[in-house]
């Protein structure tokens, strides 16, 4: 029990006993429990009296930026798909082990988004070296997508497509493609921009009508399903 009302950090600080910020990490990883009620906010206030109990299996995750992995369904815009990062999305395949905090939604930046039609693997991340990678070596990190086409190719529209398309004058970077099936093309592309691909389409007599982005760099979507999200485990990398 307590004898006066405090901080909750302070109170589970005495109980563990731990350092303060243990303490607020111990709170904010969901361990900590006022009157049997789980409470995630280190500035809550307890009173005498309040009963205070901190998960005795509870063992504290390295504190590290998050990044997550989203399979961002079609026809929904990336601000949308933001919103899809909750709790009860997260993937239960997720083998990072990472446990979710509140402070794990904060200042995350939305990397190399697809458009609005197209589904697949999706970046959010609040690490400032994944950012920056993402950002400033998105012309030379590769990315594979399947599309899904309608229509007759031209005669040598396929190997016009890997060699590299002009487009406003300027020769567009050269791609791997490839046929998955009879209304399925593979792409293997760095330096294209997602939303390209339907033009890059066009000009060889075919209709996108479909758009799923499979791989960015190393890391694949896998079985992750729509609408849900996993987390990107350290020693994973783009």
């Amino acid at each position: 029990m307590l004898d006066e009302a405090q901080r909750l950090s302070k109170a589970v600080a005495a109980l563990v006993p731990c350092s303060r910020r243990e303490a607020e990490q111990y709170i904010v990883e969901g361990r900590v429990t006022v009157d049997g009620r789980k409470v995630e906010e280190p500035q809550f206030r307890v009173a005498s009296g309040q009963r205070v109990e901190v998960d005795s299996r509870a063992q504290l995750q390295p504190l590290a930026p998050a990044t997550f992995l989203l399979h961002k369904p079609a026809r929904m815009t990336n601000e949308e798909a933001r919103s899809l990062l909750v709790a009860g999305n997260h993937w239960s395949g997720d083998a990072s082990g990472i446990r979710r905090i509140k402070s794990h939604a904060a200042g995350l930046v939305a990397l190399l988004p697809l458009p609005t039609p197209a589904n697949g693997l999706s970046v959010f991340s609040q690490d400032g070296r994944i950012v920056r990678k993402l950002q400033e070596d998105a012309a030379v990190i590769e990315q594979e997508l399947l599309a899904e086409v309608t229509g007759t190719i031209a005669p040598g529209g396929l190997e016009r497509l890997c060699r590299g398309l002009l487009r406003e004058g300027k020769p567009m970077p050269p791609a791997r493609v490839s046929w998955q099936s009879e209304a399925r093309l593979r792409f293997a592309v760095k330096g294209i921009a997602p939303d390209w691909l339907p033009w890059m389409c066009a000009q060889v007599g075919l209709e996108l009508t479909a758009l799923r982005r499979l791989r960015i760099g190393r890391v694949a979507m896998a079985g992750l399903p729509p609408g849900q999200w996993r987390y990107l485990p350290t020693g994973e990398r783009f």
